[in-house]
């Protein structure tokens, strides 16, 4: 058996008036998910608590954002946040004030047993 990334999606978020750095992250990881679907747990009849979460999140001050909120965004598996150095900080110089935008990349493994639910070299 081996983990095999299942689900690679992405998303953006932003807060644009307090400056709030983990609730653009937190926009950002529901923007991802609602891009998912994942029917195939259902489907091939697997677990889905099973599944290894890789959240990244990209923002202009890392050292804002508040990790284990962005986690409890994911509500399968077991989650691991990292927080760099990304997204973009939009300045309003007449209004004084800054927008804040994260983005987020949310990969999720599953053990799978080797050879299952691969395709054959001739059809890839």
């Amino acid at each position: 058996m081996s983990m095999k990334r299942i689900i690679l999606e992405m998303g953006t978020g932003n807060d644009l008036y307090g400056e709030d750095y983990t609730k653009a992250a937190r926009r950002a990881v529901h923007d991802a998910l609602h891009h998912s679907s994942l029917t195939l747990f259902r489907s091939l009849g697997l677990n889905r608590d099973d599944m290894q979460v890789t959240v990244t999140i990209g923002v202009q001050k890392p050292e804002q954002v508040d990790a284990a909120a962005v986690a409890a965004e994911i509500p399968y598996g077991t989650v691991t946040v990292n927080v760099e150095m990304g997204g973009l900080n939009v300045v309003d110089e007449e209004a004084g004030t800054v927008s804040v935008i994260a983005a987020a990349g949310i990969a999720a493994f599953l053990e799978l047993p080797d050879g299952q639910f691969t395709l054959p070299a001739s059809t890839v």
